[in-house]
């Protein structure tokens, strides 16, 4: 997929503005396909050779995987979750034109999708086969910023010479091997900058190549809704409307000084991404690759309440850790093992990493209310992975600041009175009795 104007010259400084993904030919920016074999997948961009900053996500990963290791299901529309009282994991494209999405419901999405192949998640085979993806990314630069098992943001800069062409060529070149070697999919989003590489991958799927710069970026943001941007919510939504600001064209309207005015520090940060500028770095994945703390029950649980009160105090567990480390992460993960000793893993991508408790209790909550059937667990863990370096003056979560900042003014308590200087009600027993 391209996103450029026509009529640009075939070749900008330093590379070239067309190719095929296919062959990797140098072509014409005005051709159709391929001159050497044929094939329509072209890449074009008047400023191709200048972007180096991608976001690589695999297509439907659970689900891809799983046709790889099954041809029958090859071309039936497949679901990954467990049965009628369970949630959707992943939906293949196909279940997905049915309207099959993750965390769906089971009885929903077979009652939209009746012919579909469900499948129960191997989440230790998802790990091997995401372990061979990000290897291989790994080979390209040692940029490489993982978000989760299948999705990582990579920086190209000053790999030309190593790798004897541009960022794109290089990409392109990736996807083949990876679908070929790997037998799975990706999708390639090429720009300047994370925020406009994570908007760009998401514009061809699946199996797509899209590049966009930032100039291009003004133009497509203007009619989306202000929520389009990460880490705006339905909160600061609300809020953002309130203000007269509904979509990110009124945003790019707005004067720098006002929305800082009116909105802090997230006032700027709003305008920036408005306009597609995001100055972050890619981060590479050293030291650390998951923070977590779990805890094995005397007796198995399957009551809710015992489950939440537990994993508020694993949480705080592991924010503790993440906080003295310095550390903040973008996936959570919930982990339980059943009485008979089955694991189940589950994780979710959030678009600001966070340290906070508050914030890794409340998205493992919701995990465990949708494994929470009945069945009796003998063990839990929280954890948090992804990790980069953050700390308080990183924090950009804007959904919740409020809360944040409670949390951090319990920290300094604690930090002074003790632990036990303050408790959440989540977490407390009751009065002290004497026997």
């Amino acid at each position: 997929m391209t996103i450029s104007a026509p009529g640009e010259a075939s070749r900008a400084a330093g590379g070239p503005a067309c190719f095929c993904r296919d062959c990797l030919t140098d072509l014409d920016s005005g051709a159709r396909r391929c001159s050497a074999c044929g094939s329509p997948r072209l890449v074009k961009h008047r400023t191709l050779p200048a972007l180096t900053l991608a976001h690589i996500d695999c297509d439907a990963f659970y689900a891809t995987v799983e046709k790889r290791d099954n041809p029958e299901v090859a071309d039936r529309p497949v679901i990954i979750g467990g049965g009628k009282r369970g949630v959707v994991s992943a939906a293949c494209y196909i279940a997905r034109t049915y309207g099959v999405r993750s965390a769906m419901p089971m009885f929903k999405a077979l009652e939209l999708c009746p012919s579909a192949a469900v499948i129960p998640p191997d989440m230790a085979k998802y790990v091997r086969v995401g372990r061979e993806v990000r290897q291989a990314m790994q080979a390209l630069t040692p940029l490489v910023e993982p978000l989760s098992i299948d999705e990582a943001f990579l920086d190209l800069s000053g790999t030309e010479r190593v790798h004897g062409m541009i960022p794109a060529k290089v990409l392109a070149r990736f996807a083949r091997e990876v679908e070929r070697d790997i037998g799975i999919t990706v999708s390639v989003g090429l720009s300047c900058n994370k925020y406009l590489a994570k908007i760009a991958s998401d514009l061809d799927k699946p199996r797509g190549f899209a590049a966009l710069d930032q100039e291009e970026a003004l133009m497509m943001l203007a009619d989306k809704p202000v929520g389009f941007i990460f880490g705006v919510g339905p909160a600061t939504q609300q809020r953002l409307a309130n203000c007269g600001f509904r979509t990110i064209a009124d945003l790019q309207r707005a004067d720098e000084i006002e929305l800082m005015k009116q909105f802090g520090g997230d006032g700027r940060r709003l305008w920036r991404l408005a306009r597609g500028i995001d100055d972050r770095r890619v981060v590479a994945d050293r030291g650390a690759k998951t923070i977590s703390s779990e805890t094995t029950f005397d007796t198995d649980i399957r009551d809710y309440a015992t489950l939440e009160k537990t994993l508020w105090r694993l949480s705080e567990k592991v924010s503790s850790r993440l906080k003295s480390s310095e550390l903040a992460g973008s996936t959570i993960t919930l982990k339980l093992k059943t009485a008979d000793f089955r694991q189940r893993t589950r994780s979710q991508s959030i678009a600001a990493p966070t340290q906070l408790a508050g914030k890794i209790f409340s998205i493992c909550r919701e995990m465990l209310a949708r494994e929470t059937d009945g069945t009796a667990f003998r063990l839990m863990g929280a954890g948090v992975s992804a990790l980069r370096p953050g700390s308080e003056a990183s924090d950009t979560d804007m959904l919740d600041r409020r809360s944040a900042s409670a949390e951090r003014a319990i920290d300094a308590l604690r930090k002074k009175f003790g632990q036990a200087a303050v408790i959440r009600g989540i977490a407390y027993g009751g009065p002290e009795t004497s026997e």
